[in-house]
């Protein structure tokens, strides 16, 4: 489905932040529109395609799924992010799926056009290499992650990275809605089975508890010890 090109939509998107409307009113034009339902395939791994996508609206997640049908989640993508730059800058295939969660308008700007708004908007350029900075980290992290920790370790630094995502207030986050135990599974490559055992482990601990749709996390400076204390000895 085809959304109405307009301006508004991308004055939310961070990467756009402080650009002069004419440029923001230039970019809606030059951008594709969709509204996509739930559950829809935007961009899949390996495929040539180079646009980068602007959310508006909804929720995707950045994952890949095997050949044996394990799923790894790298991240999720909400209203105002943007993804695909990679490909957009090199031109070499995606090295992701990209699907969403909910339904969700995404307005698309194709490679040549993103590259030429690098070039003309300094403060733009300078957003999208801190962003690809940030993502280096990140994926090194969990490189390691991956690579040195047992499940039970994987399963602590991800609610972790959960909390500090969700925001941390006197020594609780809340996580709302809860992700479910696959999600949790498929964010530390391993199953559901495993995921669920440990956090029923750290319920017994009373380090979490649920609450309605809610996971809330009762000690994230605990949380934090554990993850620092396992990370260190690794």
């Amino acid at each position: 489905m085809t959304e109405v090109r307009s301006s508004l939509g991308l004055r939310s998107v961070q990467l756009f932040e402080g650009l002069a409307p004419a440029r923001l009113d230039a970019l809606a034009q030059a951008c594709r529109w969709r509204s996509l339902p739930a559950g829809r395939m935007l961009v899949q791994r390996a495929e040539h395609e180079s646009d980068v996508h602007f959310v508006i609206d909804g929720q995707l997640r950045v994952t890949i799924f095997a050949m044996n049908g394990r799923q790894l989640t790298f991240r999720e993508v909400g209203a105002g992010a943007h993804f695909g730059e990679l490909a957009a800058i090199d031109g070499e295939p995606r090295s992701a799926d990209v699907l969403t969660l909910r339904p969700s308008v995404v307005a698309s700007l194709g490679a040549a056009d993103f590259r030429h708004l690098l070039n003309d908007e300094q403060a733009v350029a300078e957003r999208v290499m801190r962003g690809l900075c940030r993502l280096v980290r990140e994926i090194s992290e969990r490189v390691i992650d991956l690579s040195t920790l047992g499940v039970q370790n994987r399963v602590h630094a991800e609610l972790l990275r959960l909390a500090r995502e969700a925001g941390c207030e006197d020594n609780r986050a809340r996580l709302e809605p809860a992700p479910t135990h696959s999600e949790m599974a498929s964010r530390v490559s391993t199953n559901r089975e495993q995921v669920t055992r440990e956090l029923n482990a750290l319920a017994q601990r009373g380090l979490l508890a649920k609450e309605g749709k809610a996971l809330l996390l009762c000690d994230v400076q605990q949380l934090e010890r554990m993850v620092a204390e396992v990370r260190g000895a690794g």
